[in-house]
């Protein structure tokens, strides 16, 4: 398996980093990856959380720390933002 990276271990690589999370329904997150588990429970700081609302409104939220649940993560983007 010589030049194959595991899922797991590139999410460890991005630890320090910022990253874009789209979860499932109408939240996207931006923030520094802290920490995360085998299910993908995921730490963040530093978080700008932004909610869809039915007609395409933006709401921007600030918050210290946030722990995601990995069920609900749909996607990850390192070094990605919404607002790109």
């Amino acid at each position: 398996m010589s030049g194959r990276i595991m899922p797991l271990e590139l999410i460890d690589k991005c630890i320090g980093s910022r990253l874009w999370i789209i979860m499932k329904g109408d939240k996207e997150l931006v923030g520094t990856l802290r920490g995360f588990d085998d299910c993908v429970n995921i730490v963040l700081e530093d978080v700008v959380e932004y909610e869809i609302d039915e007609d395409g409104t933006k709401h921007k939220i600030e918050l210290e720390q946030i722990l995601l649940n990995g069920n609900s993560v749909a996607l990850l983007v390192p070094g990605g933002s919404p607002e790109n």
